[in-house]
């Protein structure tokens, strides 16, 4: 069974694995049935689950025993007709879709693959090509480098209404990416919200501003009438990707502010630097507690 490992199964495995599990113990216990041992799932505490899977799929490509467990991985993954993990979800159906195509993209390799008999030259290659392309595997369809890409490729279109949903969607699945639980666009007493994001505890609403003028106080006042019709722990998040007049920073500050506001410095602080996602959001929030500013430039974090 080893010797049908190739790279591009791994990577099939590795996406097919981590879209059809969204919780931890759902995918704790898949993993036990698949005889992955007790003593590297129960070493599974802190991490996302993106780096436990990173780190699962690199263990396992040490040694041929390690790849027949890969391989039937891959096979009980293709064999899955429901998905009860990501039932009940705001966003079930774009979790369905997703873990549904990828499921039918590993099913279509290993039907390519079943009558396949690898030589030992090309196991050997398959090997050589695993070790090159080791970060392509570890993040299978997006990972840092390719949100970076896509977000450069958007900036021609700032200030355009096409410019403005792609930006929305770049966005959403930075978050699934960082794994922040949120839902995407929805319409809610008859106003649109951009999104929400829920972070220990706190529900943010999104209001996002992907326009070639910096963002101003009118801005600021619409998502505060927003956030100021939801429940008492309900808080604001605005990113404008051209930064905020002193006005609107103004506006958004003062005591008891349920405002976060970023900007493009704070973007590329996460897919450049070493911070994740939620640690750059908590940062905000500690100085809005400590201070009553909503806005923390990018380089004053250290400050």
């Amino acid at each position: 069974m080893a010797s049908k490992i190739t790279p591009h199964l791994i990577s099939l495995a590795y996406d097919a694995a981590l879209k059809s599990f969204w919780r931890k113990n759902a995918l704790k216990k898949f993993l036990k049935e698949c005889h992955i041992a007790d003593s590297h799932i129960s070493s599974w505490e802190k991490e996302s689950k993106r780096d436990f899977l990173d780190r699962t799929f690199n263990s396992l490509q040490r040694s041929d025993k390690g790849k027949a467990v890969i391989y039937q991985l891959a096979i009980s993954l293709a064999e899955q007709t429901s998905f009860p993990d990501l039932l009940n979800w705001e966003d079930s159906t774009k979790k369905l879709a997703d873990a549904k195509l990828s499921i039918n993209e590993l099913k279509k390799y290993l039907a390519q693959q079943s009558e396949v008999i690898k030589s030992e030259r090309e196991i050997e290659a398959a090997k050589t090509r695993a070790q090159e392309e080791k970060i392509k595997i570890q993040r299978a369809l997006t990972d840092k480098s390719k949100l970076d890409e896509r977000l450069n490729l958007l900036h021609p279109a700032i200030g355009t209404q096409k410019g403005g949903y792609e930006f929305q969607e770049w966005f959403f699945d930075l978050l699934d990416f960082a794994e922040i639980t949120n839902r995407r666009p929805y319409t809610s007493n008859g106003r649109q919200i951009d999104g929400s994001l829920t972070l220990e505890g706190t529900t943010y609403l999104i209001e996002l501003k992907f326009t070639s003028s910096q963002s101003s106080s009118t801005d600021i006042d619409s998502l505060k009438a927003k956030v100021d019709s939801k429940a008492d722990n309900t808080m604001g998040i605005m990113l404008s990707i051209s930064g905020y007049s002193s006005v609107a920073i103004n506006e958004a500050s003062g005591r008891k502010t349920p405002l976060l506001l970023l900007d493009a410095a704070h973007i590329y602080l996460y897919l450049v630097g070493s911070m994740s996602f939620d640690e750059i959001l908590m940062r905000i929030r500690r100085h809005a507690s400590q201070t009553g500013e909503s806005y923390l430039a990018a380089n004053k974090f250290s400050g």
